[in-house]
């Protein structure tokens, strides 16, 4: 998804990862993804802080499904929620 408008997105499934953002520029810093096989998306909440959000941390290494929106390559989530992993 290209551009700066926000794009609704419902379902929008992946694993939750940490990773280097904008690795050698001047913006460079740690980020929380979500990542699936259509990409990789900086995830935000949408009520969080645009950097630094420990709430995020809890999702890290899980598979999560969520709602809100794409606004280039970040995910602006209203909703996050964790997937039971199967027996």
């Amino acid at each position: 998804m290209n551009g700066s408008k926000p794009v609704p997105v419902k379902g929008l499934r992946g694993r939750v990862t940490r990773g280097l953002y904008a690795q050698g520029s001047k913006s460079e810093r740690e980020a929380v993804f979500l990542e699936n096989a259509e990409g990789r998306y900086v995830l935000r909440r949408k009520t969080g802080p645009v950097f630094g959000d420990v709430e995020l941390e809890q999702y890290v290494g899980q598979e999560v499904i969520c709602h809100g929106f794409l606004v280039g390559t970040t995910l602006l989530a209203e909703r996050i929620r964790v997937l039971e992993e199967n027996p």
